[in-house]
């Protein structure tokens, strides 16, 4: 069903301000806030997006599309070990610079269609980039995609405490890991965790973000948290 213009107007002016709002704050920011920036209500908010991860699909949706593209430049580079690198660089500069995507990207998105089609491509691209710099002798020996989950979780980790250096920190951190990385500084060192034991703290990572503080209303499924200021519709929501 098309919207009514004033109700379109209300929808964008929403997923405008989560997107702000969530590059400054994260995922977990206050739904008050992105209603109170948007210009609009709390009943418009839910009304429109009736939980958390309806609203971050669709203010991601587009975002992810970058992370795809980064994939897709990385397996275009000959070389096997500046594609590996150019990924790696790319998506800790996207955490880097919105905790939005520095949350994201380490989360369990499976309840989003769309954002899980793009993370899809994504990760069957990262694993012919690892597989691409194994074989060509670049990558150590027992790097696995599971490596590529924690350095992200590690970035977004500083990303989210090292807000007001965050680009100068993560390019660090990314710089620093990669040269860890290369073949010829390979040590003999723990195994990286089994993929399952991955998932699972993305799914954990997830119910943090999008399940705590879940308030319900009578009869419905929950909606957003964090919203404890009654309000009432605004024309057109």
């Amino acid at each position: 069903m098309e919207l009514r213009a004033d109700a379109a107007r209300n929808r964008a002016a929403i997923v405008e301000a989560a997107r702000a709002v969530f590059a400054e704050q994260g995922l977990d920011a206050p739904l008050d806030d992105i209603a109170r920036q948007a210009g609009t209500g709390n009943a418009t908010l839910y009304r429109r997006f009736p939980t958390r991860g309806d609203l971050i699909a669709a203010v991601f949706a587009e975002r992810m599309a970058e992370e795809l593209d980064a994939v897709e430049a990385a397996l275009a580079e000959p070389d096997p070990w500046d594609g590996f690198a150019s990924y790696v660089t790319a998506v800790g500069l996207m955490q880097a610079r919105d905790r939005g995507i520095a949350d994201l990207v380490t989360m369990d998105v499976t309840r989003a269609p769309e954002i899980e089609a793009f993370r899809a491509r994504a990760f069957q691209g990262l694993v012919t980039l690892v597989d691409r710099a194994r074989s060509a002798g670049v990558l150590r020996q027992d790097f696995t995609t599971q490596d590529v989950v924690l350095l992200l979780m590690a970035n977004a980790g500083l990303v989210e405490r090292a807000h007001d250096i965050s680009d100068e920190a993560s390019a660090r951190l990314v710089h620093l890991v990669l040269d860890g990385l290369r073949a010829s500084a390979a040590t003999d060192g723990p195994a990286a965790p089994q993929a399952s034991a991955t998932e699972e703290a993305m799914r954990r990572n997830s119910e943090h973000r999008l399940g705590a503080g879940t308030r319900k209303t009578k009869g419905s499924k929950p909606v957003c948290p964090q919203s404890t200021t009654p309000s009432t519709p605004e024309k057109g929501n």
